[in-house]
Parts: structure tokens; C-alpha cells; sequence
């Protein structure tokens, strides 16, 4: 009997804890959109590649694991964490070796993005996956990418975990968002955001 009561005051003792660490999450704050944000190229991509007036040099490239692009006449040349611009004048100082005057456009045709921008879903998510930032992404357009919520889903519990704000935790009400269409509960993704959703305990 003493080892039954023992048991069912650690559960109360946990689930206090519990709800005591989500109340000191803040809620996620309505963060404006960088104006000047620049998408940056990660493994994964491919970029189309546009030398002028030279079509033999021209074609789609995926970026390889290491982040890196080769070409004819252009090797093992690092992409990763480069915009398209400057990946375009790094290919031109290359080619001016072997072309007078070289005009490069560089154009990302599918997007993965670094490792460090990408949004993590983990948890009671349909499809737990991650996903390349964009934009003015919002919690809402995560959730919908992801599939919602799963039946086990402890929604309002869910929280962010905010890289840019040195790993800052803010809370969001997720179930308000997606059952109740409560559009207060939406708030605007960053880079490297990680969105960790817990199972009920009921």
C-alpha cells in the first residue's frame, strides 16, 4: 500500500513539474520578417548555373553533402552558405582564367537550404520532418506541411526552441491553432526554429 501511495505521489510530483516548466515557457513572440533576408544555398540544392554566351558551361548542379559544386572548369568549389549572388561571382573569378570577361547567373531550382536555417518538427507531428525555411513562414504553414496533429497529441503544450535567441524556448498553443482556429496562437517561424510536440498524458 505504502509502495502504491509512493508511486502516485512521484506522478503528481512529475506532472507538477511538468506543468510548472511549461508555464515559464513565454509565448512566441509576433517576430517581423528580416527585409533583406537572403536564401542560402545548403547540401541538397540544385542550382542552375547560366554562364553567358557560353552554353557548354552552362547546366543544373546539385550541391553535394560536403556543400560543394563541381562544373567543367570549376571544381570542388564550396556553396553551402552562400547566397546565389555571390556564388555567381565566385564562379566568375574561377572562369576568368579560361574566358574573357565571364557573366555567371546562378539560380536555386530546389531547396533544402543549410542545416543550421531548416525547421525541425519532432514529436506528436503526423509527418515529423524537417523543412526548408522560407519567408514569412508561419506556425500554421509548418503544421499544415507536417500533417497536423497526431491523436496523442498534447498540443497546447508544444513549444519552439529558438536558435537565433540562443536556443530560447517560447510556448505555443498549437491544439487553440489547429482545432479552434484560434489564429492568435500563430506566430512567424525563423531559421533553425525546432518545434517539439508532446504526447498527452491522457
Amino acid at each position: 500500500m505504502l509502495v502504491a501511495w509512493g508511486r502516485l505521489f512521484l506522478v503528481a510530483l512529475a506532472a507538477v513539474a511538468l506543468l510548472a516548466g511549461c508555464a515559464s515557457r513565454p509565448s512566441a513572440p509576433e517576430a517581423a520578417a528580416t527585409p533583406d533576408y537572403n536564401y542560402l544555398i545548403g547540401p541538397g540544392d540544385t542550382v542552375n548555373i547560366i554562364v553567358w554566351r557560353n552554353p557548354e558551361l552552362s547546366m543544373l548542379v546539385p550541391v553535394r553533402p560536403d556543400g560543394k559544386i563541381t562544373t567543367p572548369l570549376v571544381e570542388d568549389l564550396p556553396a553551402m552558405g552562400k547566397d546565389s549572388s555571390t556564388l555567381a561571382r565566385d564562379i566568375e573569378k574561377l572562369l576568368s582564367k579560361y574566358i574573357r570577361d565571364p557573366v555567371v547567373t546562378v539560380v536555386v531550382t530546389s531547396f533544402v537550404g543549410p542545416y543550421s536555417e531548416q525547421i525541425r518538427v519532432v514529436g506528436e507531428a503526423a509527418h515529423p520532418q524537417t523543412l526548408p525555411y522560407k519567408q514569412k513562414m508561419t506556425l500554421l504553414d509548418v503544421m499544415i506541411v507536417v500533417g497536423g496533429l497526431t491523436d496523442f497529441a498534447d498540443g497546447n503544450r508544444a513549444y519552439l526552441v529558438r536558435a537565433a535567441e540562443k536556443n530560447k524556448q517560447y510556448a505555443v498553443k498549437l491544439r487553440d491553432l489547429m482545432k479552434k482556429g484560434d489564429i492568435s496562437a500563430n506566430v512567424e517561424m525563423k531559421p533553425g526554429d525546432i518545434l517539439i510536440i508532446p504526447q498527452s498524458w491522457f
